[in-house]
């Protein structure tokens, strides 16, 4: 089995902020993580990159009078420094500005050129500022469920895709004037020829229901051929005869580069023909992980390119789209000011703590609401008081109990038997939805087993039978105890690995990505293992650090939009 993870391309002309960390990177890399355990680092690729193409780049590099390739590369240097920060583990974060990357989209778009239509096309220009407008520089009212800021080529209100032409009282997005109309030449993927091949693909896939649904509503509308080229000059050259003076559209391109960034990796490690590995045959899992927004973009363009090709491609075994998430009960907005950037968190809080309160909050079913209030909470009753303290309590005791020896199973008793059973189901409930890309619901299996393991502890009180002579059971108690902290130090290493690392140099066990995931829930530290030395694994934040936080963040936002490259301030 191989196993490709890919997190959406994220737009290089901002910082991306805790929604779009979880939404994409950081679920990408807990799953990239847990694949690499349960399968083997040689069995997964994990792949994304900076989108650094388009006219807002463009425009930006005019403003400032550089050249948008000058811009693209501080960003794109700061963001992969960020993401290194986060401990979002990459095989290779790439860029549209990449040789490999340009050269794969030329190739690959040729080679649909049965699909391929010519046609002119009205599209909308802006006398103002005197240039062509990309159908996302056009705002207006959506025709379908009347949402004021629909942009031209998609409703953030209700998803539907949308053209420039359908919007009710189009203006442009740069100066607010209204768009005239050009004709111009332009190259369109026929995607009305692919509809039944995508329909038949999403009704037999197994894909999430919101994904699902939303696609096949698209598809019941009827899919039109959408343009391929657009008339700005900062982006890959489109190469089809008379296109001289066209680029690609940076969807279209965006896309592809999970195949370039595949590619460009094992080229990088002397491995030129591997990457169709993770692209073809039976054997091929291909994850993708995003927000929502860019469901149709992956449920139905990307497949239908990648079947217009001919090439057998693997189409997307899972697209796990999470929900919005949302701060203090609005959106996420650098222009009002509402939320925290993913530089700005590492100021606040260590990493760590960050990834398990995202991974808490994940929003998988619905949107979800980030307050300072909940992320406190979940540090210190989870990790601290669940987690933290019955590592603690455990390890404690056998310290003082067993000089540090974990002392065997002597027998098993109905409570024993009973707390073996439960917290067997909890990690098949566990590894159950990681498997499935549920993030946020492995996260829950994983803290009911802490929570079972404290309640088991309070049931059989060991320090109680210990101080009463009863060796046989706290000997019982606590072996099956420690081997269930071994199995939390694997199940949660994804979400947290250095701590997880921690914990298991504190079991005496080396490190957690060279055990096997398999083997979470044996009971394979005996009679005899010495544990090493241990302290705290977590500590608790301060019951005023809501109040500190915000004061922190009003005073480095400034600092930091400050520090940054300019196309990201």
């Amino acid at each position: 089995m191989k196993i490709l993870v890919a997190s959406a391309w994220p737009y290089v002309n901002a910082v991306p902020h805790l929604g779009t960390l979880i939404g994409s990177h950081l679920s990408a890399d807990v799953f990239a993580r847990y694949a690499r355990l349960k399968y083997g680092k040689e069995n997964v690729l994990f792949v994304s990159g900076s989108d650094e193409h388009g006219t807002p780049i463009e425009i930006e590099a005019i403003k400032r009078k550089t050249l948008p390739k000058q811009l693209t590369d501080q960003a794109h240097e700061y963001d992969a420094h960020l993401f290194n920060e986060w401990e979002i583990s990459f095989d290779n974060y790439s860029r549209t500005e990449s040789p490999t990357h340009k050269q794969f989209v030329k190739e690959f778009l040729l080679g649909l050129s049965s699909y391929l239509e010519v046609r002119e096309d009205d599209i909308p220009f802006c006398e103002k500022d005197k240039m062509y407008l990309p159908d996302r520089f056009v705002e207006g009212t959506c025709p379908y469920c009347g949402f004021e800021g629909a942009r031209g080529d998609q409703c953030d209100n209700c998803g539907r895709l949308l053209n420039p032409r359908l919007l009710k009282d189009p203006k442009c997005s740069i100066c607010s004037s209204v768009p005239t109309w050009r004709k111009t030449k332009h190259w369109f993927f026929n995607l009305t020829r692919l509809q039944d091949a995508v329909k038949s693909w999403l009704e037999y896939s197994d894909l999430p229901k919101n994904v699902k649904s939303t696609a096949l509503s698209w598809l019941n509308e009827g899919l039109r051929p959408r343009s391929l080229t657009r008339d700005n000059s900062w982006g890959i050259p489109a190469p089809f005869p008379g296109a001289e003076e066209k680029t690609i559209y940076v969807w279209f391109e965006a896309l592809l580069g999970y195949i370039s960034a595949s590619i460009d990796y094992f080229n990088r490690i002397g491995r030129p023909n591997a990457w169709r590995e993770f692209w073809f045959g039976n054997e091929v899992r291909s994850y993708y992980f995003m927000g929502k927004d860019n469901i149709p973009f992956h449920a139905i363009i990307l497949p239908a390119m990648l079947i217009a090709s001919n090439q057998n491609y693997a189409l997307p075994y899972m697209i796990a789209a999470s929900e919005y998430l949302l701060y203090e009960g609005q959106k996420f907005s650098k222009s009002r000011r509402v939320g925290v950037w993913i530089d700005e968190a590492l100021e606040l809080m260590e990493v760590e703590y960050w990834r398990y309160i995202l991974v808490r909050l994940r929003p998988e079913e619905r949107d979800t609401n980030f307050t300072w209030r909940e992320a406190i909470r979940i540090i210190n009753t989870e990790l601290n008081d669940d987690i933290g303290n019955y590592v603690n309590r455990v390890l404690s005791l056998i310290r003082r109990g067993f000089s540090s020896r974990v002392p065997g199973i002597v027998n098993l008793n109905p409570t024993d038997k009973e707390f073996l059973e439960k917290t067997k189901g909890l990690i098949k409930e566990a590894e159950l939805r990681y498997e499935e890309a549920r993030i946020k619901a492995a996260s829950e299996a994983i803290v009911m087993l802490a929570r079972e393991g404290n309640l088991y502890l309070n049931q059989t009180a060991p320090w109680d039978a210990l101080s009463k002579g009863r060796i046989n059971e706290a000997a019982t108690t606590l072996t099956l105890s420690v081997n269930i902290i071994r199995s939390l130090a694997i199940l949660l290493h994804p979400v947290m690995p250095n701590h997880m690392d921690r914990l298991y140099a504190m079991l005496n066990l080396g490190k957690v990505e060279d055990d096997k995931w398999d083997s979470v829930g044996d009971l394979t530290m005996g009679e005899g293992h010495i544990i090493g030395d241990f302290r705290p694994l977590f500590s608790k934040l301060p019951e005023d650090f809501e109040k500190g936080i915000k004061e922190k963040l009003a005073g480095m936002s400034k600092k930091l939009n400050e520090s940054r490259p300019p196309l990201l301030r």
